[in-house]
């Protein structure tokens, strides 16, 4: 039930299910594979009255998504016009967004009442954060969110200087824009706080912080599995913008091509490894707490 407006949405309207981070539904799947992976295992006894109540809401839902279609959208997007939003993709889609975290929400509500926080808490707040981040994106534009800006130029600066060290192009790093010139000529690459991800790392934390907060290990283990998260966030958005660097380097300086790969290099980066990490995670702990039972049934054996 949880699945249906998110399937629907991937059945009807395949193509908006992109990977780039303010374009699409991409992000739908990935929060509906953290429900699946916390769910999966669990022995769940819903009641038929429970499973019921949700169908209005999903049925609301399913309407949002045909409505877009039918002069919904364009009635939003007429709505930036009133908020001054300059970015109408963010605008557009953080609105998606806000409905599905309040039918994710909404639904495990009903389903494990107050305890849902517990229970599966990482696809509902990885979708609230991502439409956090959208809105951000949209009444904030490029550099004007000055503390999320203020880490890109080091990291511009540490691209600039793994190209040259590596002899890969030439590349100058000034602020936030990054000159480079490489086998098809000079390209100019100006990176703001998205393209840097540090969206990504916003968007880790939370769901980390959810996903720690569910699990009975000790405290100092989820600082140490938090820290190693933040360092594998960070690296995932060195490799983004090297990637990035790299293509302008040694593929394309074409605006175009350029641009259809920066819509996706992030996101098919960072979310397969938040995804990955959480599983490594979990696998970890559920086979030190099987060592530990094993252990206490060796001690009540002898």
């Amino acid at each position: 039930m949880i699945s249906s407006p998110i399937l629907f949405a991937l059945v009807v309207f395949p193509d908006s299910f992109s990977l780039s981070w303010n374009q699409g539904r991409g992000g739908f799947l990935f929060a509906l594979a953290f429900v699946v992976a916390e769910l999966v295992g669990l022995k769940l006894n819903i009641p038929t009255k429970r499973l019921l109540a949700v169908v209005p809401l999903a049925a609301i839902t399913i309407a949002y998504l045909i409505g877009l279609e039918y002069g919904l959208r364009e009635y939003i997007e007429g709505g930036a016009e009133i908020y001054d939003v300059q970015l109408i993709f963010s605008w557009t889609w953080m609105w998606d967004f806000i409905v599905m975290t309040a039918f994710m929400v909404a639904t495990l509500f009903i389903f494990f009442g107050t305890k849902w926080v517990r229970i599966s808490p990482a696809g509902p707040i990885f979708l609230g954060g991502s439409a956090v981040i959208l809105s951000l994106d949209a009444f904030f534009p490029y550099d004007t969110l000055g503390p999320l800006q203020y880490v890109v130029p080091y990291l511009v600066q540490t691209n600039a200087w793994i190209i040259t060290t590596f002899d890969l192009g030439i590349a100058t790093a000034r602020d936030n824009l990054l000159f480079l010139k490489g086998d098809h000529g000079p390209f100019a690459l100006q990176v703001f706080w998205p393209s840097a991800g540090v969206h990504s790392v916003i968007i880790y934390s939370l769901v980390m912080m959810a996903f720690l907060l569910k699990m009975n290990i000790q405290k100092n283990r989820k600082i140490v599995y938090f820290t190693i998260g933040i360092l594998g966030t960070i690296g995932v958005n060195m490799i983004r913008i090297f990637s990035l660097s790299l293509f302008a380097l040694k593929v394309s300086t074409n605006a175009v091509e350029f641009e259809e790969f920066h819509s996706v290099a992030g996101e098919i980066m960072f979310l397969p490894w938040l995804f990955i990490f959480l599983l490594i995670v979990t696998a970890i702990e559920t086979k030190r707490l099987k060592k530990l039972e094993a252990a206490k049934v060796e001690d009540k054996a002898t």
